[in-house]
């Protein structure tokens, strides 16, 4: 990528790829982060958790790395609550480049993250990952979609697809962002990316990424939101 810093006109970076993938990676290190974010990690008592904890945020240095043209270790996301308005916790963004939005997410050694203009977000679940229950869901997402997935012979991958979507549109801070939603056969992940699509027109998509023949780098990039049909790179964040 060779937009400048904090230009708007950046070229939005997504990808995706499991823990030990980001883990192993060659440009990424615990060390690039912040003594905040170390200091978060203490209280994760899970080793698995910590390590999908880590590697999210690096992940989404990564995508910074790539959309601004900076080293990963010169780029320094944050984080701030917009209920309570504190730092440390909450969305996260990059103070240094204001017109680049950011998100991440992690899930049982999944990790997600994106960055790109103006409001983004992200979600990555597991294949296996089943919501609900349904009472809860029809609280949360549009009724007729749940009932729609209710009535398929097997619910649980449409019930799946319906949530990643609302919680990749909850972390934009927007619904009326584009959204595209496809499958990481090779990672068996779910994802949703609201925003930062790239492409003049997009809208919403479904659909599955990741043909088994198809040579797979340890990080690649995401589906465009409306190409043809043909085999694509498995992964996107």
């Amino acid at each position: 990528m060779n937009a400048g810093p904090g230009r708007v006109g950046a070229a939005p970076v997504a990808l995706v790829a499991t823990t030990a993938e980001v883990l192993a990676h060659p440009e990424l290190d615990e060390d690039l982060l912040a003594p905040w974010e170390r200091r978060r990690l203490v209280g994760i008592r899970v080793p698995a958790r910590r390590d999908d904890v880590v590697a999210a945020r690096l992940l989404l240095r990564l995508c910074a790395s790539r959309a601004t043209g900076l080293p990963p270790r010169a780029v320094e996301p944050a984080q701030r609550c917009p209920g309570c308005g504190r730092d440390g916790h909450g969305r996260p963004y990059l103070p240094d480049h204001p017109g680049l939005g950011a998100s991440f997410s992690h899930a049982d050694g999944l990790a997600a993250a994106v960055v790109g203009p103006g409001p983004v977000g992200i979600d990555v679940e597991p294949l296996t990952r089943r919501p609900g229950p349904v009472p809860v869901l029809r609280r949360l997402l549009p009724h007729d979609e749940v009932d729609a997935a209710c009535a398929e012979p097997d619910p649980g991958p449409a019930l799946l697809r319906l949530w990643v979507r609302r919680e990749a549109l909850f972390k934009a801070g927007r619904d009326d962002v584009p959204l595209t939603v496809w499958t990481d056969l090779r990672r068996a992940a779910a994802v949703a990316l609201a925003g930062a699509t790239g492409a003049a027109g997009a809208g919403r998509a479904d659909r599955d990424a990741g043909a088994a023949e198809t040579p797979v780098p340890p990080l690649s990039p995401g589906p465009a939101p409306s190409p043809p049909r043909s085999p694509a790179p498995p992964s996107g964040r």
